[in-house]
């Protein structure tokens, strides 16, 4: 398989790459509870196995994803959704470590200011580094709306320049208007189909009955969730190709 991720290219093979196709896919995210059944870090590393593998179909590279810098008590899970406590318990920690103000002081609107600011200088990098077109894979959701300001804000001083950002549910939004969840089935049979190794739905209760903790969207306990998982990361990944394929074709690069 053609190799496509950018920190671990020779200079060389960067050139190669990036002449044949000067677009970037970049996966942002965080580390929050995704269900007992789920890695923490479940919107990043789904971000960037997407990336990687719309890379390795359809070309470009896929950098290094972005898991820090989110506003953490703006949009998460452990902070804003464990009324009753938990998922800190699960986790071993106080309920205490999430209460307001945990975060030093720093307001969730200044975090969400300061991560604006920190994708900025993410895209000046980028277009340093010779891209034409960016595609923003917001594994976290929350994060959408702000890369998409982000990116609305640098175009306008880089013209030359096309970013895209949503979350890996948007592209594919005429196939399925009711993609995206927190770790139920849609983003468990996505990982499930790109990391099977990270995935575990059977230390999930057998009683369906018994939600499971910290989930929200359809109950992950799915008989028919591998063929589901198959179909729907294929239908993305062929999405994120076609997106980054316009992009260029709108800077006359393809």
């Amino acid at each position: 398989m053609e190799k496509v991720r950018y920190e671990e290219m020779k200079p060389h093979e960067i050139v190669e790459a990036r002449n044949k196709k000067p677009a970037a896919y970049l996966a942002i995210g965080g580390v929050e509870w995704h269900g007992e059944h789920n890695p923490v870090g479940l919107d990043t590393v789904k971000g960037h196995e997407l990336c990687i593998k719309a890379a390795q179909k359809g070309g470009g590279l896929a950098m290094p994803a972005l898991f820090w810098g989110e506003s953490r008590e703006g949009n998460l899970l452990e902070f804003n959704h464990d009324p009753d406590g938990k998922v800190a318990e699960k986790m071993g920690l106080p309920k205490e470590n999430f209460a307001p103000g945990y975060m030093g002081g720093v307001t969730a609107d200044e975090e969400r200011d300061f991560y604006k600011e920190l994708l900025i200088h993410i895209f000046y990098q980028l277009k340093s580094l010779g891209f034409r077109v960016i595609f923003v894979l917001c594994g976290h959701y929350p994060l959408s709306p702000l890369a998409n300001q982000a990116a609305e804000k640098f175009m306008k001083k880089n013209p030359d320049i096309k970013i895209y950002a949503g979350i890996e549910a948007d592209p594919v939004r005429d196939k399925y208007p009711k993609g995206g969840d927190h770790a139920g089935k849609w983003e468990t049979a996505i990982m499930k189909t790109l990391r099977p190794d990270l995935v575990d739905v059977n230390i999930l209760p057998e009683d369906k009955n018994i939600p499971p903790i910290g989930v929200f969207g359809e109950d992950p306990r799915d008989n028919d969730l591998e063929e589901f998982g198959k179909k729907v990361t294929q239908d993305i990944i062929d999405s994120m190709v076609a997106k980054t394929d316009e992009m260029l074709s709108e800077l006359g690069l393809l």
